[in-house]
């Protein structure tokens, strides 16, 4: 059996695409972006190497072919068995195969995915799969049980191509291709057919091999990322994921973040991420301004570029614990941002801002990069630059909630904007269950009376100071209707924030009276 794959960890499948987006290298042979093997054009192409198993015949061969979820070389186990069972290839991030209970009268036999790091005397085992068969006509077959599906993004049309038959149930390794068949295993008397027995595997085990792929020349993490690296990647590894998100009936989502793009050196993949967020309309993008170790006047420069309401910046870099060594590390701001942002809708609603003592404490934070004066953050904030401040006592907070939008308006607030995405979100859905029902007074009258309601509940939950929604034939003419269009028009006052406290002390002689 074989596996061939490219990527870095084992992690449990869920249906979702992996983006390859490391630059790979490997053996001759191994992946290409070319049309081969009847994938499509420019889709990725894994070609391996073969491990043999015994079969009942008592010749050699792979009576099926396994493949694991995750890729790269990481995932190869290969390697000869010492005394205890170990494989010196083996690590706590690939699996190894066994067979066992195999029974060439049956036909039926056991599959085990074991971890790769462990031995014969104390076996790891992650899954077990009984009473397999190679049958494809019995319940058992195997691709029935374990799983054949398999995604790969064709990035000349932009989009998901699938194969395979069967969805996948295991966590870890799916199943390329069953290369000896046994249909209609028993005849008709019930007795097994002699030319199948023989391709029945013996109980044995092996590991994983031929997988290429590798992140070349070193991954630089935390503060040593740079232009020409970013863990391991460069701005334009992020074309496919940028090209596939921007595809919104197949993937909805609110915030974007990407840790280890800053625009000095990566202002191509943020701009492309800008303008999905802008066509979309439904996601608030968090890009980082600058890399580690710059100043305040960079930072002010960089904002300074963009213009939208779809995107928020914030700085300083920030100090954390790394969570597997426990060593100090600096990571830029839009690591720990969507944590305050989920704290915030946990407590609060999307609409007020994620800022702020209440809402906007770092508790994972150690220390910001520079500690802000009243002077900094001012300058930052007039920059549109949210400052990450420290304050004795308090800790380490988000200072602000700008949008990058240059233009002084409510949509110029973190906060408004996540409204109007959540509103755009909700009364979208309502919106799709109306196309193609009768234009009439009842189809508008059914729209009103779930937005009306909802926008309601909105405005009691402080979102809104006031709104109106018109769905009538005012703006739903003659004209407008032999057009096979319905117009609804939705007008809101978004509540704002108090984010610039003015007190005014007055001292007075004594016996003096106080205004009313």
């Amino acid at each position: 059996m074989n596996a061939f794959n490219a990527s870095a960890s084992i992690s449990p499948y869920n249906s979702s695409l992996q983006f390859i987006t490391a630059s790979v290298s490997g053996a001759a042979g191994g992946i290409t972006f070319a049309s081969t093997n009847g994938q499509p054009a420019n889709s990725y192409t894994f070609i391996s190497g073969s491990t043999t198993v015994t079969l009942s015949g008592g010749t050699s061969g792979a009576p099926f072919t396994l493949e694991t979820f995750s890729e790269g070389v990481i995932m190869n186990s290969v390697s000869t068995e010492t005394a205890g069972g170990n494989l010196p290839s083996g690590s706590a991030d690939n699996v190894r195969w066994q067979i066992v209970n195999a029974r060439s009268a049956s036909g039926t036999f056991d599959l085990l995915v074991r971890r790769g790091n462990d031995s014969t005397n104390n076996p790891i085992v992650l899954e077990t799969w009984t009473n397999l068969t190679l049958d494809p006509n019995t319940p058992n077959y195997i691709s029935r049980v374990i799983g054949d599906f398999q995604e790969l993004y064709d990035s000349t049309n932009t989009q998901i191509v699938y194969s395979g038959s069967f969805p996948n149930r295991s966590n870890y390794i799916r199943v390329k291709a069953v290369n000896y068949t046994t249909p209609n295993f028993f005849d008709n008397a019930g007795n097994f057919k002699p030319q199948f027995t023989s391709s029945i595997p013996l109980n044995s085990t092996g590991p994983f091999g031929g997988a290429i792929g590798n992140i070349p020349g070193g991954v630089n993490f935390y503060n040593a990322i740079n232009s020409t690296n970013t863990q391991g990647l460069v701005g334009s590894d992020y074309t496919n994921m940028i090209n596939l998100l921007s595809n919104a009936d197949d993937y909805r989502y609110n915030i974007m973040l990407t840790p280890g793009l800053y625009n000095t050196s990566y202002a191509g993949p943020i701009n492309s991420i800008i303008t999905v967020a802008q066509d979309r309309g439904d996601f608030l993008y968090v890009p980082d301004p600058v890399a580690y170790n710059s100043n305040i006047s960079q930072v002010n420069t960089e904002a300074g570029t963009k213009d939208t309401s779809y995107a928020a910046m914030y700085w300083p870099w920030l100090q954390v614990v790394e969570p597997s060594t426990g060593e100090y590390v600096w990571v830029p701001a839009s690591t720990m941002i969507g944590g305050v942002y989920a704290y915030n809708d946990t407590v609060a609603e999307p609409w007020f801002a994620p800022a702020g003592i209440n809402r906007g404490g770092l508790s994972g934070v150690v220390r910001a990069e520079k500690k802000l004066s009243q002077g900094n953050r001012n300058d930052l904030y007039a920059a549109k630059i949210n400052p990450i401040a420290t304050f004795p006592g308090t800790g380490i907070v988000v200072y602000g909630q700008k949008t990058l939008q240059l233009k002084a308006s409510a949509l110029d607030r973190v906060n408004v904007r996540r409204l109007l995405i959540s509103l755009k979100s909700y009364i979208s859905q309502i919106a799709l269950n109306l196309v193609f029902e009768q234009n009439t007074a009842a189809t508008r009258n059914a729209f009103l009376s779930q937005v009306n309601p909802y926008l309601s509940s909105i405005q009691q939950r402080q979102g809104l100071y006031a709104f109106k929604v018109i769905m009538n034939d005012t703006n739903n003419t003659p004209d407008v209707i032999d057009r096979n269009e319905l117009i609804g028009q939705i007008y809101l006052q978004p509540t704002k924030t108090a984010e610039f406290i003015y007190l005014d002390f007055n001292v007075t002689p004594t016996g003096a009276t106080f205004p009313a």
